[in-house]
């Protein structure tokens, strides 16, 4: 299974109702059985489902289509943006979906008022995505772990995956280090723009048993100028970031409670997997015909 993250900048009425545009972007989303497209300026939510009804007449998505999930407008200011997940609905079950909420000192619930995240991440894989403001990215980031703690005690789960623009490099912070893993390097150009190579855009998992799950070497900025043979202005008309993606094995995950770490155990096989007969799974080892999807 597939999975990214794309900052589509600006993406609204404006950028959707445009042909060559809105089918660029039709052709970078059905590459994925989930993604999230951060900056959506949408307060109505008219762009998001003409962009859902031309990417269901798409292809193969005609068979095989695809479910929406919209954040609320989030935002400290006037200026405002969504979360909106795209996700294949044979593939992905959506469990749930919540607002994470920022606690003042008094233990009360401020968003005016608490600024550690201007845009909170609107939260049995759980994906958690991510677009912090440039000149608080640093603050952002460090509190995106009260998130994490939030959502591990909320959710009773450590499959966790945090996904979207960080506008920050790597550096001595806290979800980039231990139990985090940050599968994005620093070498990796995430901007379209011709005038810097930063890694702007990122994927970061919790724990050894998330990384175990990560098909290797599958986390990458997917170029879509080049693979797509697009021009430059056709490719700046898209957006000034690529997206960001990683594949899962199929199948790698099992829910684990909050605080046991470590990789799943492997076992010998049982008399009847010797006989050759179908192993039945156990029922807190479930096996998935669709990913169990939580968003936060």
């Amino acid at each position: 299974m597939k999975i990214a993250a794309f900052n589509v900048k600006r993406l609204g009425w404006a950028k959707v109702n445009k042909t060559a545009v809105r089918e660029i972007i039709i052709e970078i989303v059905s590459q994925y059985s989930v993604v999230v497209l951060l900056e959506v300026m949408d307060e109505s939510g008219k762009a998001m489902k003409l962009l859902l009804k031309h990417l269901n007449n798409y292809g193969d998505n005609r068979s095989n289509p695809y479910g929406m999930l919209c954040s609320e407008p989030l935002g400290r200011t006037t200026y405002k943006e969504k979360f909106v997940y795209f996700y294949r609905e044979e593939e992905v079950e959506i469990l749930e979906a919540y607002q994470y909420v920022e606690k003042n000192e008094d233990n009360g619930y401020d968003e005016e008022d608490v600024d550690e995240l201007a845009r909170e991440p609107f939260a049995e894989l759980v994906l958690i995505p991510v677009h912090t403001k440039p000149k608080d990215a640093e603050a952002e980031l460090n509190a995106l772990h009260d998130v994490v703690e939030d959502v591990r005690e909320r959710c009773q789960n450590d499959n966790i995956m945090i996904l979207g623009d960080f506008n920050k490099k790597k550096k001595m912070l806290r979800i980039f280090s231990a139990p985090y893993h940050s599968l994005i390097d620093d070498d990796v150009d995430t901007t379209t723009s011709n005038n810097n190579d930063n890694t702007y855009d990122r994927i970061v998992v919790y724990g050894e048993r998330m990384l175990e799950a990560i098909v290797p070497d599958s986390a990458k900025a997917y170029n879509f100028e080049e693979d797509l043979n697009l021009t430059e202005e056709e490719t700046q008309s898209v957006s000034d970031h690529y997206p960001v993606e990683v594949e899962l094995k199929q199948k790698a995950l099992r829910k684990r409670k909050p605080g046991t770490t470590g990789g799943a155990q492997k076992k010998k096989p049982g008399p009847a997997a010797k006989r050759g007969e179908e192993r039945k799974p156990r029922e807190e080892e479930p096996i998935f015909n669709r990913y169990p999807l939580k968003v936060v």
